[in-house]
Protein backbone atom coordinates (compact mmCIF):
# COMPACT_ATOMS: atom_id res chain seq x y z
CA UNK A 1 0.00 0.00 0.00
CA UNK A 2 1.29 3.28 -0.80
CA UNK A 3 2.42 5.89 2.24
CA UNK A 4 3.19 9.37 2.53
CA UNK A 5 5.95 10.78 4.78
CA UNK A 6 6.00 14.63 5.46
CA UNK A 7 9.54 15.90 5.35
CA UNK A 8 10.79 19.14 5.54
CA UNK A 9 10.71 19.74 1.73
CA UNK A 10 9.04 16.88 0.32
CA UNK A 11 5.60 14.81 0.58
CA UNK A 12 7.70 11.15 -0.01
CA UNK A 13 5.33 8.35 -1.43
CA UNK A 14 6.52 5.39 -0.47
CA UNK A 15 5.81 1.63 -0.41
CA UNK A 16 6.09 -0.46 2.95
CA UNK A 17 6.13 -3.89 3.16
CA UNK A 18 7.39 -6.52 6.00
CA UNK A 19 6.92 -6.81 9.52
CA UNK A 20 6.82 -2.97 11.17
CA UNK A 21 9.43 -4.59 13.84
CA UNK A 22 11.92 -6.28 11.19
CA UNK A 23 15.30 -4.91 10.33
CA UNK A 24 14.95 -1.66 8.28
CA UNK A 25 16.16 -1.76 4.34
CA UNK A 26 15.11 0.89 2.17
CA UNK A 27 15.79 0.45 -1.51
CA UNK A 28 15.95 3.66 -3.71
CA UNK A 29 15.43 3.58 -7.82
CA UNK A 30 17.29 5.55 -10.29
CA UNK A 31 16.69 7.52 -13.57
CA UNK A 32 14.40 6.69 -15.12
CA UNK A 33 12.78 3.89 -13.23
CA UNK A 34 10.65 3.97 -10.35
CA UNK A 35 9.73 1.77 -7.33
CA UNK A 36 8.49 -1.22 -9.43
CA UNK A 37 12.11 -2.16 -10.04
CA UNK A 38 12.08 -3.67 -6.27
CA UNK A 39 8.89 -5.72 -7.13
CA UNK A 40 10.10 -8.70 -6.73
CA UNK A 41 13.10 -8.18 -4.79
CA UNK A 42 11.10 -7.10 -1.76
CA UNK A 43 9.35 -10.88 -1.11
CA UNK A 44 12.47 -12.18 -0.86
CA UNK A 45 13.64 -9.75 1.70
CA UNK A 46 10.61 -9.64 3.82
CA UNK A 47 10.17 -13.69 3.64
CA UNK A 48 13.60 -12.95 6.07
CA UNK A 49 12.22 -10.76 8.30
CA UNK A 50 12.88 -7.13 6.85
CA UNK A 51 10.92 -4.22 6.84
CA UNK A 52 11.26 -2.64 3.18
CA UNK A 53 10.58 0.52 2.72
CA UNK A 54 10.67 1.58 -1.31
CA UNK A 55 10.28 5.39 -1.90
CA UNK A 56 9.54 7.51 -5.46
CA UNK A 57 12.38 9.93 -5.72
CA UNK A 58 11.86 13.60 -5.64
CA UNK A 59 10.42 14.57 -9.08
CA UNK A 60 8.97 10.71 -9.42
CA UNK A 61 5.56 9.62 -9.21
CA UNK A 62 3.06 10.63 -6.65
CA UNK A 63 6.46 12.74 -4.89
CA UNK A 64 6.10 16.39 -4.26
CA UNK A 65 7.81 19.16 -3.45
CA UNK A 66 5.48 20.54 -0.27
CA UNK A 67 6.32 24.24 -1.43
CA UNK A 68 6.29 25.84 -4.76
CA UNK A 69 9.19 28.34 -3.70
CA UNK A 70 11.80 25.08 -3.27
CA UNK A 71 14.27 24.68 -6.16
CA UNK A 72 13.55 21.89 -7.73
CA UNK A 73 16.83 20.57 -7.48
CA UNK A 74 18.27 17.07 -8.93
CA UNK A 75 21.69 17.52 -7.72
CA UNK A 76 23.44 14.80 -5.41
CA UNK A 77 23.30 16.68 -2.50
CA UNK A 78 19.41 16.52 -2.56
CA UNK A 79 19.00 13.06 -2.89
CA UNK A 80 21.21 12.22 -0.23
CA UNK A 81 19.31 14.78 2.31
CA UNK A 82 16.09 13.41 0.88
CA UNK A 83 17.20 9.79 2.22
CA UNK A 84 18.07 11.33 5.49
CA UNK A 85 15.32 13.14 6.23
CA UNK A 86 12.77 9.89 4.97
CA UNK A 87 14.87 7.68 7.92
CA UNK A 88 14.03 10.85 10.32
CA UNK A 89 10.47 10.89 9.70
CA UNK A 90 10.03 6.67 9.72
CA UNK A 91 12.06 7.43 12.93
CA UNK A 92 14.55 4.68 11.27
CA UNK A 93 17.63 4.81 13.55
CA UNK A 94 19.80 2.89 11.19
CA UNK A 95 19.22 0.81 7.99
CA UNK A 96 20.69 -1.88 5.23
CA UNK A 97 20.71 1.08 2.05
CA UNK A 98 19.92 -0.08 -1.54
CA UNK A 99 20.08 1.38 -4.67
CA UNK A 100 21.35 2.21 -8.02
CA UNK A 101 21.85 4.84 -10.45
CA UNK A 102 20.25 8.06 -8.49
CA UNK A 103 19.04 5.99 -6.42
CA UNK A 104 22.47 4.43 -5.65
CA UNK A 105 24.08 8.09 -5.29
CA UNK A 106 21.47 8.79 -2.86
CA UNK A 107 22.49 5.58 -0.45
CA UNK A 108 26.18 6.14 -0.62
CA UNK A 109 25.94 9.74 0.41
CA UNK A 110 24.04 8.74 3.52
CA UNK A 111 26.58 5.55 4.36
CA UNK A 112 29.56 8.42 3.69
CA UNK A 113 28.80 11.49 5.55
CA UNK A 114 26.27 9.39 8.15
CA UNK A 115 27.44 6.19 8.63
CA UNK A 116 25.44 5.82 11.69
CA UNK A 117 22.38 5.75 9.97
CA UNK A 118 23.85 2.80 7.54
CA UNK A 119 23.62 -0.89 8.93
CA UNK A 120 25.85 -1.93 5.21
CA UNK A 121 25.34 -0.09 1.45
CA UNK A 122 24.17 -2.28 -1.48
CA UNK A 123 25.18 -0.17 -4.41
CA UNK A 124 25.04 -0.70 -7.94
CA UNK A 125 28.27 0.44 -10.29
CA UNK A 126 30.36 0.84 -7.23
CA UNK A 127 30.85 4.13 -5.44
CA UNK A 128 28.67 6.84 -7.08
CA UNK A 129 29.22 10.15 -5.41
CA UNK A 130 30.18 12.43 -8.43
CA UNK A 131 33.45 14.34 -8.49
CA UNK A 132 31.67 17.76 -9.95
CA UNK A 133 35.59 19.40 -9.97
CA UNK A 134 36.37 16.62 -12.49
CA UNK A 135 33.88 16.66 -14.78
CA UNK A 136 35.07 18.88 -17.50
CA UNK A 137 37.76 16.71 -18.08
CA UNK A 138 37.06 14.85 -20.64
CA UNK A 139 36.77 11.19 -21.04
CA UNK A 140 37.78 7.91 -23.57
CA UNK A 141 35.72 8.30 -26.41
CA UNK A 142 33.51 5.08 -25.36
CA UNK A 143 32.76 6.42 -22.38
CA UNK A 144 31.66 9.69 -23.78
CA UNK A 145 29.66 8.74 -26.41
CA UNK A 146 26.96 6.76 -23.56
CA UNK A 147 26.67 9.78 -21.77
CA UNK A 148 24.89 11.62 -25.17
CA UNK A 149 22.09 11.96 -23.05
CA UNK A 150 23.86 13.84 -20.60
CA UNK A 151 24.82 16.29 -23.17
CA UNK A 152 21.20 16.30 -24.98
CA UNK A 153 19.91 17.65 -21.80
CA UNK A 154 22.55 20.62 -21.00
CA UNK A 155 20.90 22.32 -23.46
CA UNK A 156 17.03 23.75 -24.20
CA UNK A 157 16.10 21.54 -27.23
CA UNK A 158 17.16 18.67 -24.84
CA UNK A 159 14.21 19.67 -22.18
CA UNK A 160 11.84 20.54 -24.45
CA UNK A 161 12.88 16.82 -26.03
CA UNK A 162 12.24 15.30 -22.72
CA UNK A 163 9.11 17.20 -21.77
CA UNK A 164 7.05 16.14 -24.98
CA UNK A 165 8.32 12.95 -25.25
CA UNK A 166 9.36 11.71 -21.84
CA UNK A 167 8.06 8.47 -22.88
CA UNK A 168 9.73 7.38 -25.59
CA UNK A 169 13.01 9.10 -24.47
CA UNK A 170 12.96 7.11 -20.99
CA UNK A 171 11.90 3.59 -22.68
CA UNK A 172 14.87 4.18 -24.99
CA UNK A 173 17.21 4.35 -22.36
CA UNK A 174 15.58 1.39 -21.03
CA UNK A 175 16.48 -0.68 -24.36
CA UNK A 176 19.81 0.94 -24.81
CA UNK A 177 21.00 0.36 -20.83
CA UNK A 178 19.39 -2.90 -20.78
CA UNK A 179 20.01 -4.76 -23.76
CA UNK A 180 19.36 -8.34 -22.80
CA UNK A 181 16.46 -7.59 -20.98
CA UNK A 182 13.26 -8.18 -22.63
CA UNK A 183 10.45 -5.86 -20.81
CA UNK A 184 7.19 -5.29 -22.27
CA UNK A 185 4.54 -2.68 -22.84
CA UNK A 186 2.91 -3.48 -19.45
CA UNK A 187 6.34 -3.14 -17.55
CA UNK A 188 7.36 -0.14 -19.32
CA UNK A 189 3.92 1.35 -19.18
CA UNK A 190 4.13 1.08 -14.90
CA UNK A 191 6.96 2.66 -14.15
CA UNK A 192 6.59 5.17 -16.69
CA UNK A 193 3.69 6.91 -15.04
CA UNK A 194 6.28 7.89 -12.66
CA UNK A 195 7.44 10.19 -15.30
CA UNK A 196 4.60 12.36 -15.45
CA UNK A 197 5.49 13.85 -11.94
CA UNK A 198 4.98 18.15 -12.62
CA UNK A 199 8.51 18.13 -11.54
CA UNK A 200 9.97 15.13 -13.41
CA UNK A 201 11.66 17.69 -16.12
CA UNK A 202 13.02 20.61 -13.95
CA UNK A 203 14.28 17.74 -11.26
CA UNK A 204 16.62 15.81 -14.39
CA UNK A 205 17.06 18.22 -16.32
CA UNK A 206 18.71 20.32 -13.02
CA UNK A 207 20.28 17.13 -12.44
CA UNK A 208 22.56 16.17 -15.41
CA UNK A 209 23.82 20.38 -15.59
CA UNK A 210 24.72 20.35 -11.99
CA UNK A 211 26.96 17.64 -11.91
CA UNK A 212 28.86 19.15 -15.00
CA UNK A 213 29.00 22.27 -12.78
CA UNK A 214 26.98 24.20 -15.77
CA UNK A 215 23.98 25.75 -13.23
CA UNK A 216 23.99 26.09 -9.51
CA UNK A 217 22.56 24.20 -6.28
CA UNK A 218 20.34 24.51 -4.15
CA UNK A 219 21.94 26.86 -1.41
CA UNK A 220 20.20 24.99 1.08
CA UNK A 221 22.41 21.76 0.59
CA UNK A 222 25.88 23.33 -0.07
CA UNK A 223 27.17 22.19 3.06
CA UNK A 224 27.03 18.57 2.04
CA UNK A 225 28.11 19.33 -1.44
CA UNK A 226 31.70 20.65 0.41
CA UNK A 227 31.64 17.88 1.76
CA UNK A 228 31.00 15.55 -1.01
CA UNK A 229 33.55 17.24 -2.91
CA UNK A 230 36.30 15.77 -0.82
CA UNK A 231 35.13 12.51 -2.00
CA UNK A 232 34.78 10.77 1.47
CA UNK A 233 35.14 7.05 2.26
CA UNK A 234 32.42 4.76 3.06
CA UNK A 235 32.91 2.96 6.15
CA UNK A 236 30.37 0.61 6.41
CA UNK A 237 30.35 -2.81 5.19
CA UNK A 238 29.43 -2.72 0.87
CA UNK A 239 28.60 -5.09 -1.34
CA UNK A 240 28.77 -3.53 -4.96
CA UNK A 241 27.00 -4.97 -7.90
CA UNK A 242 27.55 -4.84 -11.77
CA UNK A 243 25.57 -5.96 -14.59
CA UNK A 244 27.85 -7.48 -17.28
CA UNK A 245 25.27 -6.31 -20.10
CA UNK A 246 24.84 -2.50 -18.66
CA UNK A 247 25.30 -0.14 -21.51
CA UNK A 248 25.81 2.89 -19.44
CA UNK A 249 27.94 1.88 -17.01
CA UNK A 250 30.01 -1.65 -18.17
CA UNK A 251 32.22 -3.13 -15.52
CA UNK A 252 35.03 -2.25 -14.22
CA UNK A 253 34.48 1.82 -15.21
CA UNK A 254 34.55 2.68 -11.55
CA UNK A 255 36.64 -0.10 -9.66
CA UNK A 256 39.44 3.05 -9.62
CA UNK A 257 37.29 4.03 -6.66
CA UNK A 258 37.26 0.32 -5.16
CA UNK A 259 39.49 2.27 -2.20
CA UNK A 260 37.21 4.45 -1.14
CA UNK A 261 35.40 1.90 0.70
CA UNK A 262 37.53 0.71 4.16
CA UNK A 263 35.16 -1.31 5.92
CA UNK A 264 34.65 -5.06 4.36
CA UNK A 265 33.57 -4.87 0.66
CA UNK A 266 33.13 -7.04 -2.23
CA UNK A 267 32.10 -6.68 -5.95
CA UNK A 268 30.22 -9.10 -8.11
CA UNK A 269 29.46 -8.84 -11.28
CA UNK A 270 26.22 -10.52 -12.39
CA UNK A 271 26.23 -12.27 -15.46
CA UNK A 272 23.33 -10.99 -18.15
CA UNK A 273 22.19 -7.62 -16.18
CA UNK A 274 22.26 -4.49 -17.30
CA UNK A 275 21.42 -1.00 -16.09
CA UNK A 276 18.07 -1.76 -13.84
CA UNK A 277 19.74 -4.68 -11.79
CA UNK A 278 17.26 -5.30 -9.69
CA UNK A 279 14.51 -5.55 -11.80
CA UNK A 280 15.84 -7.83 -14.14
CA UNK A 281 18.54 -9.75 -11.46
CA UNK A 282 16.43 -10.06 -8.26
CA UNK A 283 17.32 -12.43 -6.53
CA UNK A 284 21.47 -11.14 -7.42
CA UNK A 285 20.15 -7.94 -5.37
CA UNK A 286 18.48 -9.70 -2.45
CA UNK A 287 21.35 -11.92 -2.04
CA UNK A 288 23.61 -9.04 -1.67
CA UNK A 289 20.82 -7.09 1.12
CA UNK A 290 20.67 -10.20 2.96
CA UNK A 291 24.86 -10.87 2.91
CA UNK A 292 25.82 -7.53 3.75
CA UNK A 293 22.70 -7.25 6.56
CA UNK A 294 24.50 -10.62 7.88
CA UNK A 295 27.70 -8.65 8.12
CA UNK A 296 26.58 -5.72 9.67
CA UNK A 297 26.03 -8.28 12.67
Amino acid sequence: MLEHAATPLLDIAYEEQGNADGWPVVLLHGFPYDIHAYDEVTPLLTAQGARVVVPYLRGYGPTRFRSPATPRSGQQAALGADLLALLDALRIEQAVLGGYDWGGRAACIVAALYPSRARGLVSVNGYNIQNIAAAAQPADPEKEYRMWYQYYLHGERGRAGLAENRRAFCRLLWALWSPAWRFDDDCYARSAAAFDNPDFVDVVVHSYRHRFGLVAGDPAFEAIERRLAAMPPITVPTLTLEGDADGVSPPGGRQANATRFTARHENRIVANAGHNLPQEAPEAFAAAILDVHAWGG
